[in-house]
């Protein structure tokens, strides 16, 4: 594959250049099977619509087509389970999970680790984190009824934040 190179320039970050050395959404790493794609996420309703309005020219127009966005403030209700699944990014900031190529956090890392970006070291932190999340499935299983999306809504909106779909436990 060809390299190809993109340019990021939103509110956290201006002129950003990158090079996808992937095809979009394929040759992940085997430790890494996401459920959804970030498109999928969008649709569904994620971070209270705010993640992404200011990244459009970055990613593909479809992504964004049937998002669920929200062009003021955050808006818990656009979350596909309608409850607060996040932290601040000033949390995110002081605990130490946020690299400066991505100064977003996970959702960010993934959108272009799909589009085809790769760096080895932050790619296996990231994966691992993402990884991590595998308990939050374990613990819906271990007590919901299956298919209870009533049961820990807050839980499954975390999941889906970070592409596992929690529609299905």
């Amino acid at each position: 594959m060809k390299t190809r190179w993109l340019v990021a320039n939103d509110k956290m970050q201006q002129g950003y250049r990158y090079n996808l050395v992937a095809p979009v959404g394929r040759d992940f790493h085997p430790d890494f099977e996401p459920e959804l794609t970030p498109r999928e996420m969008l649709r569904l309703g994620v971070f209270g619509g705010k993640y992404m309005t200011d990244t459009r020219g970055e990613f593909p127009a479809d992504w964004f087509a049937e998002a669920k966005l929200s062009p003021g403030r955050r808006d818990i209700s656009i979350n596909y389970f309608g409850v607060d699944a996040s932290q601040s990014l000033a949390v995110w900031r002081a605990k130490g999970w946020i690299h400066p190529d991505d100064p977003r956090g996970w959702f960010q890392w993934y959108c272009r680790y799909f589009m085809g970006r790769r760096l080895p070291e932050e790619d296996q932190r990231q994966i691992g984190r993402w990884r991590a999340m595998r308990r939050h499935v374990r613990q819906i299983q271990k007590n919901c009824l299956h298919g209870d999306l009533t049961c820990r809504p807050r839980q499954r909106q975390a999941l889906l934040h970070w592409a596992y779909d929690s529609r299905t436990i």
